[in-house]
């Protein structure tokens, strides 16, 4: 049954080896790099995480598209990022067309929207946004939005409900712990459009 409230579609290269991730009730879940290439010349690096046999999964190099949904677990190892984002395929198919990044979000606002301006005075706006699935669980996405649509998204309140659509991101960063410091991954949603909410129907309409 598809989530409508969290809809990714991807469509780029295999960029590495599919490895072990975890297991859930007996099914291995692995997970392997998708490079999605922006219009821009860079390319996005996302995590994939798919339930195996590993002899299904599409060996690197594959161009292939990915339908499924954007999630989120906070990693406690101490190494890394603490919060992970993955797609978690629905399905796996050969590519066909033009790379694909498209994710659609529907969710709350969880926390005070950061409004900032770059060093060369472009709006810039940090949102985190909690999609609810099965089970009384929720995903908390980090999103992104620039220009008009930042300084609109810096008006909403802890609580609001949003709907997003936009591009999952890959972004490096350095940080710093005591004398090292560290290259780390980011990943968050491009904001490309925010819309309403649709309206639930009443009952029996």
């Amino acid at each position: 049954m598809e989530q409508k409230e969290n809809r990714a579609v991807l469509r780029g290269t295999v960029a590495g080896d599919a490895v072990l991730s975890h297991q859930v009730h007996g099914i291995d879940f692995y997970r392997f790099p998708l490079a999605v290439p922006r219009l821009s010349g860079r390319e996005d690096v996302l995590n994939i995480l798919c339930p195996g046999p590993l002899s299904a999964l599409p060996p690197a190099g594959e161009y292939v598209e990915i339908t499924g949904q954007v999630r989120s677990f906070n990693n406690r190892s101490g190494v890394g990022s603490r919060l992970v984002i993955t797609v978690l395929a629905r399905s796996v198919a050969p590519g066909i067309g033009e790379p694909c990044n498209q994710v659609f979000l529907q969710g709350t606002l969880c926390k005070p929207p950061v409004l900032r301006q770059t060093p060369l005075g472009r709006d810039i706006c940090d949102l985190l946004l909690a999609v609810n699935r099965r089970y009384r669980r929720a995903d908390y996405l980090p999103c992104i939005s620039w220009g008009a649509l930042a300084l609109r998204c810096g008006q909403m309140t802890t609580g609001d409900p949003l709907c997003l659509e936009g591009r999952l991101q890959s972004r490096l960063y350095r940080k710093t712990i005591g004398a090292t410091v560290q290259e780390r991954t980011a990943f968050e949603l491009s904001v490309t459009c925010l819309t309403p909410p649709a309206e639930e129907e009443p009952a029996g309409a």
